[in-house]
């Protein structure tokens, strides 16, 4: 993988966590890094779930993809807000 390429991971994955993070009610509190890797995974994990159902290749922009990274980005924001918030909570 090239620097630009590590780069445009970066940015995709900082753009889809904070799609992601916007998607869940409320206030969460972690921090922006965690944000990126939630996206950065959220990115990967979305394009394999949409090139397995068949709908990655299209002849234009990859809505259903998208939709697909921001969900599991949200998911994912989801998951670590409330196990956070628990471990605040029990203290």
């Amino acid at each position: 993988m090239t620097v630009t390429g590590i780069i445009t991971a970066l940015i995709v994955g900082l753009i889809i966590g904070a799609l992601g993070r916007l998607v869940v009610p409320g206030k969460q509190n972690i921090p922006i890094w965690l944000t990126l890797v939630i996206g950065v995974v959220a990115a990967l994990l979305g394009t394999v779930l949409a090139r397995a159902t068949g709908v990655a290749d299209t002849k234009g922009f990859d809505w259903i993809e998208l939709l697909f990274q921001v969900v599991l980005a949200a998911i994912g924001v989801a998951l670590v807000a409330g196990v956070g918030g628990r471990r605040r909570i029990h203290r």
